[in-house]
């Protein structure tokens, strides 16, 4: 299957549960770049029906706003499918598939999804995937899951049900080795790196904050879930480039291009050493600068 369009881009996606009506009046002055749906953890086993009954109508209602609708769904497969037939529409852009460990459950979930678009007249691969590795099978298997569906476009580890899944604290140096595993899973699959080196509870003080988006944009980090606006803000301040950011780039890559048309394929820019992957990582800046200019 090739999807028929480009994967969206985005640096924040803030969970909203999909029957709290104060929350879904407040989505589209959030800051995030997309809006996550939520019938799973915020919405309780005694309310799933009615969450996914207004799960259609919030979902038009949010996208008619401009903004990119995602759901996160269930895992049990009595829930899922039932989750998937009321997600699955020209409103909803992707699914959150939680505590995915095979690869396999990826590839069925994909099937659900295509006969469902069929029914309802969507173009096959309209649905895009951002599974989320949340066990210690997952981890093991998150190079087979990256890859299996073209319908992938992010890849991230829970940090609170992994240490739960590993008996361990959720902390950044207990965290550090296995989201950089992640990343690199992802970055091999051609998908976007999504989480941060921490908690997803931290999100008052925001010093802190900020320290663990700029150490997890180091890491590689490109995209996050949000639980909080405070937690957008900052994510679209650190993991998006900014003005001096995007001039640097600029101006690396003007210079190498320069450089190149003359034969040359080293410079100097500002004192740092400018090659081949330093003008690429440039590139790569303007590219993502680019790709939000246009949202």
């Amino acid at each position: 299957m090739t999807t028929p369009r480009s994967r969206p881009v985005w640096r924040s996606m803030l969970f909203v549960p999909t029957t709290a009506e104060k929350f879904i009046e407040k989505a589209p002055t959030s800051g995030a770049d997309a809006i996550i749906l939520d019938l799973e953890d915020a919405v309780a086993p005694n309310a799933k029906d009615s969450a996914r009954a207004a799960l259609p109508g919030v979902a038009k209602r949010l996208a008619e706003q401009g903004l990119d609708v995602t759901v996160r769904i269930n895992r049990p497969w009595r829930l899922a499918v039932k989750d998937i037939e009321a997600a699955v529409s020209e409103h909803v852009v992707a699914l959150l598939l939680p505590m995915t460990d095979t690869a396999a459950h990826v590839k069925e979930v994909d099937q659900v999804v295509s006969e469902i678009e069929a029914e309802k007249g969507l173009p096959h691969g309209h649905t895009f995937f951002c599974p989320l590795i949340e066990t210690a099978e997952g981890y093991l298997n998150a190079r087979e899951i990256a890859h299996a569906s073209p319908r992938m476009m992010s890849l991230s580890l829970g940090s609170e049900d992994f240490a739960l899944s590993m008996g361990m604290e959720a902390a950044p140096e207990t965290l550090y080795a296995p989201k950089q595993q992640i990343i690199a899973c992802a970055r091999a699959a051609g998908l976007a790196p999504m989480g941060f080196i921490g908690s997803i509870a931290e999100f008052r003080d925001i010093e802190k904050l900020k320290e663990i988006f700029t150490n997890s944009k180091r890491a590689g980090f490109r995209m996050a879930s949000c639980i909080h606006p405070n937690q957008v803000k900052v994510c679209n301040e650190i993991y998006g480039p900014s003005e001096a950011e995007i001039a640097q780039a600029r101006k690396i890559v003007d210079a190498y291009d320069e450089a190149l048309a003359a034969g040359q394929g080293a410079i100097t820019v500002d004192g740092i050493m400018i090659d081949v992957p330093v003008a690429d990582r440039s590139r790569a800046v303007l590219a993502f600068a680019d790709a939000l200019a246009k949202r």
